[in-house]
């Protein structure tokens, strides 16, 4: 097997698998910390990377049904939470290709301010 290939993305405030530190991702891709995962607390992002995806699953959450995929970092193959591949009611549409990363599986750090 060869060298697993990650992406980091740029920000005063990073986001990171809490096993491994791998970066997925930054506060700017933050839309909302007021979700719950199996965890407890969970964010909303518009981009993550350094994901690998499970297949698709139909699940009924707490704000309807939804076909989602769970995320795993893709260093380590922690969970790291789900992303939302589409929903059945129209006001949850803005979730469409969104990932949920929950709190406690994702470790907060410093990154570099903006040039």
């Amino acid at each position: 097997m060869g060298k697993v290939f990650l992406e980091h993305i740029n920000g005063q405030k990073l986001y990171n698998c809490a096993a491994c530190e791998t970066n997925l991702t930054n506060k700017r891709e933050l839309i909302s910390t007021r979700f719950t995962g199996a965890t407890g607390r969970a964010y909303l992002f518009k981009r993550v990377v350094n994901l690998t995806y499970s297949q698709v699953q139909d699940r009924i959450m707490l704000t309807g049904r939804h076909m989602v995929r769970d995320v795993m970092c893709k260093n380590c193959k922690a969970k790291l939470g789900w992303m939302y591949e589409f929903a059945t009611e129209e006001t949850q549409k803005y979730k469409e290709g969104r990932v949920i990363l929950e709190h406690a599986l994702i470790a907060e750090s410093e990154g570099f301010p903006d040039a």
